[in-house]
């Protein structure tokens, strides 16, 4: 079974940037577009390259925009004018498709997550998730808000779009039902232009809600997967990134999202990451032992010095290796006596003086 991101809520859990790969959410929404068979295949395959969780979307078209909202995605990957228009062509799926898609993941050791748009969806989701995901467009749907927080089960809140008051707001809400939540940065535009990432904000969500897991919700084209990383590196301990089973289709959601190879991709190079970023704790490692002794310097005799001679800085010079006295102790050595003849460039030891 893969991680349970109800772990980001324990006390035990280290939200330290890299200190653990972040939990991995394959976003694939809608990208089945109404086939069982395709989102099982989506399920297979995000399992196959490392996600944690995969996650849909459950909605009806009806009951999430009037007939003329007005289309916020890049028009020439998807020519759908309105809102209402798209979300028709995709919200074929019922609870029992979802209960379907539930028992594969069970099947295949992955999370099975969706996100609800509507009050029905997050009633029946509710028997079947351990965590919820609220939109960002929902940030402000306090209805929904308290609807799922009633439920008691942690929530992923994604932040699109919002102002800090708005953020604080909504976990307000949240938190007066006593249920956990976490945050996820996210800029509300598909796609996300690099420049237009603000991954900054995952360090000022960190600052501004201390007691809050964060995470990162992203809209970027894939190309090199550099921001996800990067927003790792910043504290970001779970990604939601979009999935899909092939990124040559057109429209909706494929041609930001990657897919089971690139996302496996990213497995691989979290993994890296956090290998790189290893301990936190400070001190000498085990195998800095040889190249510790070896580069660092002794306390070296400057000149020969005879037995009875008052040790002065100027008969002292520090060298290689680090067998002797450690320059760090001059100031112990210094007015200290020979307690025998020294030759010039002898290590000095603590025998060697009176």
């Amino acid at each position: 079974m893969k991680r349970q991101v109800t772990q980001l809520f324990s006390p035990q859990f280290d939200r330290r940037p890299l200190a653990v790969r972040p939990f991995l959410i394959a976003e694939a929404g809608v990208n089945h577009e109404g086939s069982l068979e395709t989102a099982f295949r989506q399920i297979d395959e995000a399992a196959d390259a490392g996600a944690d969780a995969i996650k849909f979307q459950t909605y009806k078209a009806d009951t999430l925009a009037v007939k003329d909202s007005p289309a916020y995605w890049d028009l020439r990957q998807e020519p759908t004018r309105t809102q209402h228009e798209l979300f028709k062509k995709f919200d074929s799926f019922g609870e029992e498709e979802f209960r379907a898609l539930k028992g594969r993941c069970d099947e295949r050791g992955i999370a099975f997550m969706s996100t609800p748009f509507d009050a029905r969806s997050a009633e029946f989701l509710n028997e079947l998730v351990d965590v919820h995901k609220i939109s960002s467009s929902d940030l402000t749907n306090k209805p929904l808000i308290d609807q799922v927080a009633s439920y008691g089960k942690p929530i992923l809140l994604s932040t699109g779009a919002s102002d800090l008051e708005e953020i604080r707001r909504a976990v307000g809400w949240i938190h007066a039902h006593g249920t956990p939540v976490a945050l996820l940065h996210c800029v509300l535009n598909y796609p996300t232009a690099e420049e237009d990432a603000a991954l900054g904000r995952i360090v000022s969500l960190r600052q501004e809600f201390p007691d809050v897991p964060v995470g990162y919700s992203d809209h970027t084209l894939p190309a090199d997967l550099e921001a996800l990383v990067v927003a790792a590196a910043l504290g970001a301990c779970v990604i939601e990134k979009h999935f899909t089973h092939d990124r040559t289709l057109k429209g909706n959601d494929h041609y930001h999202a990657v897919d089971k190879e690139l996302l496996a991709r990213l497995v691989a190079r979290l993994d890296r990451a956090v290998t790189l970023v290893g301990r936190f704790d400070l001190g000498m490692l085990e195998h800095e032992q040889v190249s510790r002794s070896h580069a660092r310097r002794s306390l070296v005799t400057a000149v020969p010095i005879r037995a009875g001679t008052v040790i002065a800085a100027e008969h002292l010079t520090w060298k290689r290796p680090a067998r002797g006295i450690s320059p760090a102790d001059i100031d112990s050595v210094v007015g200290r006596v020979a307690a025998r003849d020294l030759d010039e460039d002898q290590v000095l030891t603590w025998e060697d003086l009176l």
